[in-house]
């Protein structure tokens, strides 16, 4: 039996999992908006000044023969969202929102189901908000729905940041997961309901769909894999005076992340830490947002190989998130020898151990990250012995590994 897979956007986890899929001899053909490969036409374009975003879309070349493309919505979609025509990408009625681009990539792979039944095709794997009509035509032909969850569920994500919204009300601007229609939130549980297994990162993305109203197919918990670890040699030397401890966080700037906290916890801390953040804004409204950029080192936007760079140059990864399918910052951060320090509410409780090649804070305290960060600058001996430890955990589970308990995981559902 073989998979269609499909993603729209085409982030490390999809491309990761489809490039595992193929290797197990399971990839039928893959669906998508844009595809880079090289030599390509794309491939040429993303060199350009100002198109190398472009680039994030590139794929392993033994993909190439597997992969369908359906560029033109997408391509619309990133030109109206940079050109701020607002009416072509609202939620409401933009005929390229991602909403609207998602649904034409999704009925193309329901189309395609029949012929591809043909071909001994037993399975399709989706994403979250890119699969319900798929589904729907996969379970009228007993094809095998495999649904992958990226992020927590709705309900248990409304319960949670309704709480921060109360907590941290010049905040709210930023907490956009509040947005979707009764339309969308509808299809989110149709594709749960679709689903014959389910995917997710972490053992906090298992624990939200407890919310779910009804019955759901069997949950499996795969964490992703970590990135190549780096060669680099990372030397650390004790905070002084003259040398503060270098604290980086790379992510959306929204309270789900866990910023507001984090910006309070080290408020009083200025003159020992040296805060470096890296990620777009999610709000121009939020005063509070854009206080705190103003005071430490905010870049809003960086390629992934200067990422992996600046975590190499930072001492401590800070990642608070609050609301979070898994994190892929954290396992970049553990790959360059930074240790992170996290909450429970992400993929950490999965990956890491406590005090050992990490730290876990309870998501949401702003004490409990303050004592952490004061704990390091009391001893900040103890990093260089963690950042051991992190380069340790992350040589033990790469993306081979996942791909090896997915595939053998889908294998044994067909």
């Amino acid at each position: 039996m073989k998979l269609l897979f499909s993603h729209i956007t085409n982030n490390t986890n999809a491309k990761s999992a489809a490039l595992e899929i193929y290797k197990a001899g399971l990839l039928d053909e893959y669906y998508t908006t844009i595809a880079v490969f090289p030599n390509s036409y794309w491939d040429y374009l993303s060199k350009i000044k100002g198109l190398s975003e472009i680039g994030r879309r590139r794929f392993d070349p033994v993909l190439e023969p597997y992969v369908k493309t359906s560029p033109l919505s997408e391509i619309c979609r990133q030109i109206a969202t940079k050109a701020g025509i607002s009416s072509l990408i609202n939620q409401d009625s933009g005929i390229f929102h991602i909403d609207e681009v998602s649904r034409r990539l999704d009925q193309k792979v329901a189309r395609n189901l029949v012929k591809a039944q043909k071909r001994n095709v037993g399975g399709v794997y989706s994403f979250e908000d890119f699969a319900v009509q798929s589904f729907r035509r996969a379970k009228t032909l007993g094809v095998k729905n495999f649904y992958d969850l990226p992020i927590g569920y709705w309900r248990e994500s409304h319960r949670l940041l309704t709480i921060e919204q109360e907590k941290w009300p010049e905040w709210a601007s930023t907490l956009t997961g509040f947005n979707d229609s009764e339309k969308k939130l509808k299809q989110k549980d149709e594709e749960l309901q679709l689903a014959d297994a389910i995917f997710v990162a972490s053992s906090f993305t298992a624990k939200t769909l407890k919310s779910y109203p009804g019955q759901l197919a069997p949950i499996h918990i795969i964490p992703y894999g970590f990135p190549t670890v780096t060669k680099k040699k990372k030397n650390y030397t004790q905070p002084s005076k003259t040398r503060r401890l270098k604290l980086l966080f790379v992510g959306g700037l929204t309270q789900r992340k866990g910023i507001a906290n984090l910006f309070a916890a080290v408020e009083t801390l200025e003159k020992h830490v040296e805060l470096t953040i890296v990620g777009y804004k999610a709000s121009e409204n939020c005063k509070p947002l854009n206080e705190g950029l103003a005071k430490h080192n905010w870049i809003p936007t960086l390629s992934n190989d200067k990422v992996l760079e600046l975590m190499r140059e930072s001492d401590v990864l800070i990642f608070p998130s609050l609301f979070e399918g898994f994190g892929l910052v954290i396992t970049e951060a553990m790959s360059q020898g930074t240790p992170v320090i996290t909450t429970d509410r992400t993929a950490g409780p999965d990956i890491m151990t406590h005090n050992k090649d990490g730290w876990l804070v309870e998501a949401g305290s702003t004490e409990a990250l303050k004592e952490q960060i004061e704990n390091l600058l009391i001893d900040s001996k103890i990093l260089s012995e963690t950042s051991k430890e992190a380069i340790y955990t992350a040589e033990n589970w790469t993306w081979e590994d996942y791909g090896q308990r997915l595939t053998e995981t889908i294998n044994k559902s067909f």
